[in-house]
């Protein structure tokens, strides 16, 4: 390999220590690596200055944690208060955390590192007057609608229920979040939960799951 190859600074988005457990990260650890085997290992004026360097190496190359995942739920009912209004869908509860996070405004999920991040989610969704109503539900990055992410589900009468359930793929920068927004023509369409009832656990109102294990 070059030597320009071998020392070329990683870009700017790379952190140099890693957020979870505060050990120099992969990228950073092979250019800090490399200048150190190139500039003599630590001998001056030695011809066997890249073996000493070599010498001097860990015997592995420590692995660090590329995963971010999470997982969240909603314990609560959510209703519409307006017909044809933008309401952010909410998360009470998270089952898994790593990288990924509820903040403060609980309809909002954060990364905390930059990749390609799949979102899932399934919502109950109920209708609890007479007549047909339509639910739609989109994605939003920082605040700003996706293009081209709304689909639409149609409830058909009193009790009729169903489960809407699909996935957004996005890049996110560290930092950005993520967020469900839903809204409906019939304020009796809600995303509703359901109480534990034996022998079945309790049903959220929606669920949410988040990896960028994608390849």
């Amino acid at each position: 390999m070059a030597e320009a190859q071998l020392t070329r600074i990683p870009a700017s988005r790379v952190p140099i220590t890693d957020a979870e457990d505060g050990t120099v990260t992969r990228e950073w650890y092979r250019f800090l690596f490399n200048i150190f085997t190139i500039t003599g290992g630590g001998v001056a004026n030695s011809a066997a200055s890249s073996s000493m360097g070599q010498d001097l190496a860990p015997a592995y190359m420590p692995q660090v944690e590329d995963n971010r995942y999470g997982a969240f739920y909603d314990t609560t009912t959510q209703n519409a208060g307006a017909i044809n209004t933008a309401y952010p869908i909410s998360f009470n509860s998270t089952s898994l955390s790593n990288g990924v996070y509820i903040g403060t405004s609980t309809s909002r999920a954060y990364v905390d590192r930059v990749g390609v991040y799949n979102f899932q989610f399934s919502a109950r969704l109920l209708k609890t007057s007479a007549g047909a109503g339509d639910v739609y539900i989109w994605c939003r990055i920082n605040g700003v609608d996706v293009l081209q992410s709304a689909a639409i589900v149609t409830l058909a009468g009193s009790s009729s229920a169903v489960v809407a359930a699909w996935n957004f793929v996005v890049d996110l920068n560290a930092n950005d979040y993520f967020e469900l927004i839903w809204s409906t023509n019939n304020t009796g369409c809600n995303i509703q939960s359901t109480a534990a009832s034996a022998p079945v656990p309790a049903v959220p109102s929606v669920i949410l799951t988040v990896t960028n294990n994608i390849k």
